[in-house]
């Protein structure tokens, strides 16, 4: 199975094409670059990889949560690209492109949005919760009630910036930072969709912002 997928949630736009569970290309910018270099990386990949359009069977897209801009415009390449080529359409979240490839008895991923807000998912076996906002109100909402009063080793934690690693420190949380095993996103997402289920339909493919973005009310 040939997969192209691309990501733009996590605070770059990333583009990867796998054949046989094996990355055979992949392209990352980091930064706002998504809609002027978006379709350029993807175009780069195809070429790196030396796989013609019509060999794709499936093309994969992160649907965040993440960065507002970066996000849609990825979702509404994969959607166009996805329906041009009549191609199923798997949808992943940023939380297990972020898990992916590795064992984790208990972790806890972030994303991060916009400055000072983040969404984070804590998992551990058929325990799983999530939350989004600022950081000292999501970690409020997941570690209650005692939500990790029982570990007895360090908290794994994936994707989190130095300021939620900060804020878990002052609440006495034991963590240890770990870097995605699956890099980029893209990748991750391109390996994870040979065995996930494409959506129904490109147009149930949406986007998890984990929050509304900011608004600036207009001045009178």
């Amino acid at each position: 199975m040939i997969v192209l997928a691309v990501d733009g949630a996590l605070g770059a736009f990333s583009a990867a094409i796998s054949r046989d569970d094996r990355i055979v290309a992949s392209n990352r910018e980091a930064g706002a670059v998504a809609l002027e270099r978006g379709l350029a990386m993807v175009e780069t990949v195809f070429e790196q990889a030396r796989v013609a359009q019509a060999e794709i069977d499936r093309v994969a897209v992160g649907i965040g949560p993440g960065t507002f801009t970066g996000l849609r415009i990825a979702i509404a390449y994969a959607k166009s690209l996805a329906a041009v080529w009549r191609r199923p359409l798997v949808p992943i979240s940023s939380f297990d492109l972020l898990e992916f490839g590795a064992d984790f008895q208990s972790v806890l991923a972030v994303v991060e949005g916009r400055p000072g807000v983040i969404s984070a998912r804590y998992r551990k076996g058929p325990d799983v919760r999530r939350a989004s906002g600022r950081i000292q109100e999501v970690i409020d909402q997941l570690a209650k009630p005692s939500l990790w009063d029982n570990e007895t080793s360090p908290l794994r934690v994936v994707g989190a910036p130095k300021d939620v690693l900060h804020a878990l420190a002052e609440r006495g949380i034991i963590v240890r930072s770990v870097d995605p095993v699956v890099t980029p996103a893209a990748a991750a997402a391109a390996l994870a969709a040979s065995t996930l289920a494409p959506a129904r339909s490109v147009h149930e493919v949406r986007a998890d912002y984990g929050e509304l973005p900011a608004v600036t009310m207009p001045k009178r």
